[in-house]
């Protein structure tokens, strides 16, 4: 396997290499044609890459930063990225596969029952990597967004920006702070916002390949009817979530890549 790491100094890509007992290879002097070996690459903005591998039926690995464990709680106060999320030939796991309960109940992470008495959707705008991804304009995706929802609901329309410093996204200007000012349901474009927002018992809708669409609606015509997916669900989906994701102390092991080899 080749573990691409962004000019030799992809922290988590380099951590994950010595723990397979390799040597990762820099993006500085990669050369795509000089084999057919299956790629680990770590950032949306390796897209060039991921896109040529779909094309040439090519087998990669994309890590980025996981679903659930890198917020602040009592055993991470201070939020840091323990936790990868590793997906094989996509960027996103947006389906759910049985899987046992034993990795999801570490996080000690409990759903809160759906809330129903909101009264604005909330717009949970993209920024611009998944948008330079997919070929997506910003703010005309926030316009059609917007113009599209008015279009079946009355409701009002707020639109939130993500927090440029990680510092404010998970202590000072938090989504659950956003969601607890009378929001009735999400729509976003980005795993993470609505994987938050199901946990805290608000409905989403996603716009792009989420890990979330499983328990979410994509047809902003439902608007005002949002999926209320049953416990069962959510519990199955979180598992399998929790066995899409890794710990650095895993990467460093070398029990990720077991874990992905086996399924």
């Amino acid at each position: 396997m080749i573990f691409l790491s962004k000019e030799g100094e992809d922290e988590f890509i380099n951590l994950f290499a010595k723990g397979c007992n390799t040597t990762p290879i820099s993006t500085d002097d990669f050369a795509y044609e000089s084999s057919t070996d299956s790629i680990i690459l770590r950032g949306i903005l390796k897209h060039k890459i991921m896109k040529r591998c779909w094309k040439d039926n090519r087998t990669f690995y994309y890590m980025d930063t996981g679903y659930f464990g890198n917020e602040r709680t009592f055993r991470n106060p201070n939020g840091w990225k323990y936790w990868h999320r590793i997906v094989k030939n996509d960027l996103q796991h947006s389906e759910i596969i049985p899987r046992p309960d034993d990795r999801f109940k570490q996080f000690n992470k409990k759903f809160t029952p759906w809330k129903k008495d909101g009264r604005k959707i909330l717009i949970a705008a993209p920024d611009e990597k998944p948008c330079k991804f997919y070929g997506v304009d910003k703010d005309e995706w926030v316009k059609q967004t917007v113009e599209t929802i008015k279009q079946h609901t009355d409701r009002p329309v707020e639109v939130r920006e993500r927090a440029p410093k990680r510092i404010d996204r998970i202590a000072n200007d938090t989504l659950q702070l956003a969601l607890d000012n009378d929001v009735f349901a999400l729509v976003t474009f980005n795993s993470v916002a609505a994987i938050e927002s199901i946990f805290y018992g608000i409905p989403a809708f996603t716009l792009a390949p989420n890990a979330a669409s499983p328990v979410s609606l994509q047809d902003l015509s439902k608007i005002n009817e949002p999926y209320y997916a049953d416990s069962d669900k959510l519990h199955a989906w979180a598992c399998h979530l929790a066995y899409g994701q890794f710990h650095t102390t895993e990467l460093k092991s070398g029990q990720a890549m077991g874990m992905l080899l086996n399924g």
